[in-house]
């Protein structure tokens, strides 16, 4: 499989010329997730905003406040969002899960989402500049949001949390005061997520799907490939990475790396065949990172025997019930939600600070599900994955992703083969 060469400047530019569409993950479950070795799931926060109280950014915006204990700050906040939606289960509605937990403490601010219906990268911006006038903070989840940077400029007085992609520079600029840009480091989740695979599989054969090759997805999938790595390099063990060449992934530097990409991330139908094909080929677990494309894959597991896939971004195991079984193995975790909440309290109390930051295992934004009840790992791999855990969190293990210039078969902490 050829890797992405490191053109980090290449992103943003190219970035803003593709088509953008609901990002990563394909849960139905309203969570606000913590990560880390011992701990997943730990608040419930339900989306009372649905699709239908949505707008399109030219169209009239409702907002709504929960009610909660405490009076609070009363800023305006929006979100806008791809067009899955804010109820889209994953990607969108983790992070507006984590609005909603900040309004339930500050209730007498509101949220509004704002739904831009094409997910063409201009149009995605454009939608931010249409409001930009009307609200105190707005909310941006998506890669295709990186050009609100020029919005910024011009609306000092606004503030505005970006997520899963840094600001579009603007000339020399690359931070901005009133941009508080998050990333995660998908890449640690995608570690587990392998390990866990390759612990697990009793065929020998595990594969990733996603749904488009952008930054957040390729660092999933270098990150599952260093994780099956590591466990056969310190088990002995022979488990093979399966990609089929018709689905292999292009970047944003238009480098090929290989993987399993459906094109989309609403293409049902494209994913369980994608799952299908994986399956006849041998796979019996499948890391799902493919949006509403995804839910295809999980269908194609749940019509197989035997086959069990990996939820992305929050705890998917409600989406694999299947009768009385379940196809969930377990879920790698994104954690959105908490720290959009933490961002809306900095705006609130005055601490608020422009700045790219990249979002660890060392803070509980990355990991994997292991409560009992949500997950069907062994004993004996949850105990594996704590130990590396601990490790990545350290800084010993440090995987693959798209653009740090390591590779999943030669990174910092891989051991030599037995």
């Amino acid at each position: 499989m050829k890797k992405s060469k490191m053109q980090v400047l290449l992103v943003f530019a190219t970035a803003l010329t593709l088509m953008a569409a609901a990002f990563t993950g394909c849960a139905k479950k309203d969570t606000t997730t913590s990560a880390g070795g011992n701990q997943t799931v730990t608040e419930d926060a339900t989306a009372t905003e649905t699709a239908d109280s949505e707008t399109t950014a030219d169209a009239a915006t409702s907002e709504a406040a929960t009610e909660s204990k405490t009076d609070g700050a009363a800023l305006k906040i929006a979100i806008v969002t791809s067009p899955s939606g804010v109820d889209d289960g994953s990607f969108n509605q983790d992070n507006y899960n984590g609005i909603l937990k900040f309004i339930e403490e500050n209730p007498n601010s509101t949220v509004t989402p704002v739904n831009e219906p094409t997910g063409d990268t201009a149009a995605a911006v454009q939608a931010v500049a249409n409001i930009v006038a009307d609200y105190d903070v707005i909310v941006c989840p998506g890669f295709q949001f990186a050009g609100i940077s020029s919005i910024a400029l011009e609306n000092p007085d606004k503030k505005f949390i970006l997520i899963d992609s840094d600001p579009a520079a603007q000339g020399e600029q690359k931070e901005f005061d009133n941009i508080y840009a998050m990333t995660f480091a998908e890449q640690e989740s995608g570690f587990f997520a392998g390990m866990a695979a390759a612990l697990e599989s009793a065929s020998g054969k595990v594969a990733v799907v996603n749904g488009v090759a952008y930054p957040s997805n390729v660092n999933y999938q270098y990150g599952f490939e260093s994780g099956v790595n590591y466990v056969n390099a310190l088990y002995d063990k022979k488990v093979e990475f399966v990609e089929l060449p018709a689905y292999a992934g292009t970047d944003v530097t238009n480098a090929n790396v290989g993987g399993n990409y459906v094109g989309s991330f609403a293409d049902e139908a494209t994913g369980k065949v994608v799952g299908k094909a994986l399956i006849d080929e041998g796979c019996d677990i499948i890391f799902v990172a493919a949006g509403a494309s995804g839910n295809g894959v999980f269908t194609a597991a749940k019509e197989a025997k035997g086959v069990k896939v990996i939820g992305c971004d929050v705890d998917q195991y409600d989406d694999g019930a299947n009768g009385d079984s379940n196809v969930v193995l377990t879920s790698a975790l994104k954690v959105m939600s908490i720290n959009v909440d933490r961002a809306l309290n900095t705006v609130k109390d005055g601490s608020f600070k422009g700045q790219n930051v990249l979002l660890q295992a060392n803070t509980d934004s990355t990991g994997y599900v292991s409560a009992d009840g949500r997950q069907q790992l062994s004993a004996d791999t949850i105990s594996k994955l704590n130990e590396a855990y601990e490790l990545v969190k350290a800084g010993t293990i440090v995987p693959a992703s798209n653009f740090n210039g390591i590779t999943s078969d030669a990174f910092p902490g891989l051991p030599e083969k037995k």
